[in-house]
């Protein structure tokens, strides 16, 4: 009876985990990013991306989003399991409180569809990693 509580207990401890679960990208999304990515290097993760480099989005799937800030640097974005619309075609945006410093790890987003104007799914910031050109320096 008390190995039976104890795996119980155990299996409940262990599904608590914080550790964010690794993304599968799709084929197509592999190459999607791979092309975005090449001649890039990745640095350190990112607790903050500041408002000034988080423009030219790209979606490349639900649990993946890109930007890029000129010719050097793009930053990859990976997100929790829930924004399940995001790169289905219907319009949906990822969102976030207009006035904030940029997007972090832990913040919670939205997916808002532009044609009917409400909200379709949230989830959380991951990682964020910096890919840079390897001219360039961290």
């Amino acid at each position: 009876m008390r190995a039976a509580a104890a795996l119980l207990i155990g299996a409940v401890l262990a599904s608590c985990s914080t550790a964010p679960e690794p993304v599968q990208l799709s084929p197509q999304a592999q190459h999607e990013l791979a092309a975005l990515l090449a001649g890039k290097v990745a640095g350190p993760p990112m607790s903050c991306l500041q408002n000034y480099n988080a423009y030219d989005m790209r979606i490349v799937d639900d649990r993946t989003v890109t930007f890029r800030s000129g010719a050097s640097a793009v930053y990859l974005m990976e997100l929790s399991p829930g924004c399940n619309s995001l790169s289905s075609g219907h319009y949906a945006l990822l969102a976030r409180q207009a006035g904030g410093m940029g997007y972090c790890s832990g913040d919670i987003v939205r997916v808002f569809d532009t044609t009917n104007h409400f909200t379709v799914g949230s989830c959380g910031i991951d990682r964020i990693i910096p890919y840079r050109s390897s001219a360039s320096r961290y």
